[in-house]
């Protein structure tokens, strides 16, 4: 069964530019795979056709059976509730501890306040955050913000976790866990899709790789062609 699929999927913006052209694919439950390609190959598009963000001009995003296009209205945060999203910039509430913005997905789902507590910081010590629950944004590394971000983006073991460079700000060795978090996380139940650049990361993690050219999906990299 597929968490995610692609049914000939084509992006068409105002002007005539052409973000996506005709992709097609899917993703399994419990499955982690890579999305990469130059700048301005459509990984971008591609995310926000996932999250409600855009709407396709042609094909069909399905998201646990159910066809985006019919999701409007007060369903699409319901269905963004099921998506977990990293993005490069964080996106944290300024004005908020680490442990508020961490446990909004869980206060917008209608957990109790208790199990919030618990839930959040179990995530945060996974990540390495548990002394900085109390701390605001701005008293943060980048790469400590860039954690807080994925901690808020898994807390609720979505369908599908979305990341965007997610180790774009972060040394070696963080990058290394957090990916090794990620890889983890099918086992819980979440499918997981990275964009990234990093070659040689791709190789590492001996993933699926989909490679996105110019908006047209031009090679499928199984596991085990990575591994020759």
């Amino acid at each position: 069964m597929s968490v995610l699929r692609f049914e000939n999927v084509s992006k068409q913006y105002p002007g005539g530019h052409a973000a996506l052209e005709d992709v097609s694919f899917e993703v399994a439950e419990g499955e982690m795979l890579f999305v990469t390609g130059h700048s301005g190959a459509g990984k971008s598009t591609l995310l926000k056709l996932i999250h409600l963000s855009e709407r396709p001009s042609r094909g069909a995003v399905v998201f646990a059976g159910r066809n985006l296009l019919k999701v409007r209205g007060g369903r699409i945060p319901q269905h963004r509730r099921q998506v977990g999203a990293v993005y490069q910039d964080h996106r944290l509430l300024t004005d908020r501890s680490v442990m508020e913005n961490v446990s909004l997905p869980l206060i917008l789902r209608g957990d109790h306040r208790s199990d919030i507590g618990k839930r959040v910081r179990e995530v945060l010590a996974r990540l390495g955050l548990g002394h900085r629950e109390k701390a605001l944004p701005t008293q943060l590394s980048a790469g400590e913000q860039q954690r807080v971000g994925i901690a808020r983006a898994i807390v609720a073991e979505p369908k599908l976790l979305v990341a965007d460079e997610p180790t774009g700000n972060l040394d070696p060795t963080l990058a290394a866990e957090i990916m090794s978090l990620f890889a983890s996380m099918p086992e819980r139940g979440t499918s997981v899709l990275v964009v990234s650049h990093d070659l040689p990361l791709l190789k590492r993690m001996k993933k699926r790789v989909l490679i996105l050219d110019h908006g047209k999906l031009v090679d499928d990299i199984s596991p085990a062609d990575l591994a020759e």
